[in-house]
């Protein structure tokens, strides 16, 4: 997961400063050198690692802190603000264009860096607001990139303009604005092609469309792990095209995030956008503020907030039925097939574990160790190769329809009966713990955790 080292060895420093009663100059120092080595090692720009460590000393070696009842706790708020400061501070959001005038995106980027389905990611984001999307494929050299395009597009349920690989970019671009106010689109996004490197003619293939087409917005899809080396083609693009934001792609890969951390502060632009994962909905705003949480091992209970909101679709008697059961223990399979289904709908364990407040690190790593995905999905074969009546009533499952279950879901019956007794387990360790059971979040975990049955939730 991205970050992952950056934070335990922020984790650590921050440790030795909380243990100390008093900090004297020299403590401040020796943990801000930790702090830029390991920004260093994260690929974070050397000169944007430099100004930090050198505002947060200026800040941190005061009377205030030095003299303050919790010093360590003080220089640790520091360095979280001027973390926020660095990556923008305020949150950035796609500029529309007001009225019913058509707001033109132009999406650009070297390949391999996900733009394509970016493209698509934010087509589906805009859809949700209202806006009617038109994608529109610009890239006439890579194998199959309409293709991928008309098929994200299906999936987002948005309209794919396409005139082929015979025709120049230009040329597609203006015959979409066409198309585009004919059919009432007020969203045009185009797909313009990559490049395996920067060259000039895909330079001068994107400054054509601009002088032809009125672009409002020219947003760079850089991919997070590849470090330096992406805050380095947001700088190129910027100069030779002009951009007006960025996304960073890949940000749940093992990235040593230094793009996130340096890529405001070299080229001036923000980043709006983090790719967070394959599916067409795993594309989070970026809240400077939320990352730099992350990044501290502070966890991200806004952005679960939202995550929740934003997937979980219950009808509120039916949510108070089953919250109510639960606290009795009397939860059934049917309930445990619908946390698994909330659970796949935010992202997975995985998703959810990210954000919260102290599971960075390599606490993360450790739990989702214990999360085996593989056995979720056996568990949920068990469950489906169910009659209705045994889900509802667990205390049905005698021997010989443990049995029939376990040729249905193609395990061995131990592995039913073991599933079967961690259930009932499970439903009375419920009863233990009420306070979990308030709303929609303790489900959905509570659901993560009797997938993997590991995990005690």
């Amino acid at each position: 997961m991205a970050f992952e080292s950056l934070t335990d060895k922020l984790q650590n420093v921050f440790k030795n400063l909380r243990s100390k009663g008093r900090l004297t100059q020299e403590d401040v120092k020796t943990a801000l050198k930790e702090v830029k080595m390991a920004l260093l090692e994260a690929d974070v720009n050397f000169r944007v690692v430099k100004q930090f460590v050198k505002s947060v000393e200026e800040r941190a070696i005061g009377a205030d802190v030095m003299n303050g009842l919790n010093p360590g706790q003080m220089v640790i708020k520091i360095v979280n603000e001027e973390m926020i400061a660095l990556m923008g501070s305020e949150t950035t959001e796609l500029q529309m264009q007001p009225g019913k005038s058509t707001t033109v995106i132009m999406m650009c980027g070297l390949q391999g860096a996900g733009k394509t389905t970016t493209t698509a990611k934010i087509a589906g984001k805009l859809k949700l607001k209202g806006k009617k999307p038109l994608l529109v494929a610009c890239d006439v050299y890579r194998p199959a990139a309409i293709r991928q395009l008309q098929v994200n597009g299906e999936k987002q349920e948005v309209d794919v303009f396409s005139m082929g690989e015979n025709h120049k970019p230009v040329d597609i671009a203006r015959a979409a604005m066409e198309h585009a106010g004919k059919n009432g689109h007020n969203v045009v996004i185009l797909d313009t092609a990559g490049r395996l490197h920067i060259d000039e003619a895909m330079m001068e293939e994107l400054q054509e469309i601009k002088a032809n087409v009125t672009v409002h917005q020219s947003l760079l899809v850089v991919d997070a792990m590849t470090g330096q080396d992406a805050v380095n083609v947001a700088k190129e693009f910027d100069e030779k095209v002009g951009i007006d934001g960025v996304i960073l792609s890949k940000m749940d890969g093992d990235t040593r995030g230094g793009a996130a951390l340096s890529v405001k502060a070299v080229t001036g632009k923000p980043v709006l956008y983090v790719g967070m994962g394959e599916k067409l909905s795993d594309l989070e705003q970026f809240y400077p503020d939320r990352m730099a949480s992350r990044i501290l091992g502070m966890g991200d209970v806004l952005s679960l907030i939202d995550k929740v909101q934003a997937n979980l679709d219950i009808d509120e008697d039916k949510e108070k039925e089953m919250a109510a059961r639960m606290k009795k223990g009397r939860f059934d399979f049917n309930d445990y097939l619908e946390s698994m289904k909330q659970m796949r709908k935010m992202g997975g364990i995985s998703s959810i574990l990210g954000m919260i407040p102290g599971l960075g690190g390599k606490q993360m790593g450790d739990i989702e160790s214990m999360v085996d995905e593989k056995q979720m999905a056996r568990m949920e074969a068990i469950v489906l190769s169910m009659t209705p009546e045994e889900r509802e009533n667990p205390k049905l499952l005698n021997l010989s329809r443990k049995s029939r279950i376990a040729r249905g879901a193609g395990v061995d019956i131990s592995v039913v009966n073991r599933f079967v007794k961690q259930f009932e387990q499970s439903q009375k360790m419920m009863k233990q713990i009420p306070g979990m059971m308030g709303g929609k979040r303790g489900r959905g975990m509570f659901g993560g955790g009797l997938g993997g049955m590991k995990f005690p939730f």
